[in-house]
């Protein structure tokens, strides 16, 4: 995975994969998945485009659910990246642990921002909508400085 060059990063499937969100990760290197699967066939289906790193969220329950871990450590190019599903349970300080990058899920808001140098995404949800927010996607560009991160809003695909 170290090189991993464009990283997909998808959240909150809850059970559902949709075609335009397999289209827009088609051209990864690596898939983060960041919780709220739903079933173990949908990290089969990522698994068909790249590899995946997927974390577990408060809605995957059961066998398969048990075998991903809680939260994950990913090295691509010159980024550490801490994957965990819901930011309210990160239990250290990215930064002084060198991350450079959090991915999280579970509020279903796609967004971007940063603290202390280290920079925070949700891809938001790509599963069936709720809260009337809109169904996302993301990628990071790690080949470029700054990186280049890109929301991809399958809404209007539905």
């Amino acid at each position: 995975m170290e090189g991993a060059a464009i990283i997909g990063l998808i959240s909150d499937t809850h059970g559902l994969m949709r075609q335009q969100a397999l289209a827009a990760l088609r051209e990864s290197d690596l898939i983060i998945h960041a919780g709220d699967v739903g079933k173990p066939e949908i990290v089969e289906q990522l698994r068909a485009l790249a590899p995946v790193v997927a974390v577990r969220g408060n809605i995957d329950k059961g066998a398969w659910a048990s075998q991903l871990p809680l939260t994950a450590v990913v090295e691509a190019r010159s980024a550490r990246i801490y994957v965990v599903h819901d930011l309210q349970q990160l239990d250290l300080d990215p930064a002084a642990a060198q991350f450079q990058i959090v991915v999280s899920g579970h509020s279903h808001k796609a967004g971007r921002s940063e603290r202390a140098g280290v920079m925070y995404l949700n891809p938001g949800s790509a599963g069936p909508r709720r809260f009337k927010l809109p169904i996302t996607v993301a990628r990071i560009d790690l080949r470029q400085s700054p990186w280049r991160v890109e929301f991809i809003d399958l809404s209007d695909e539905t």
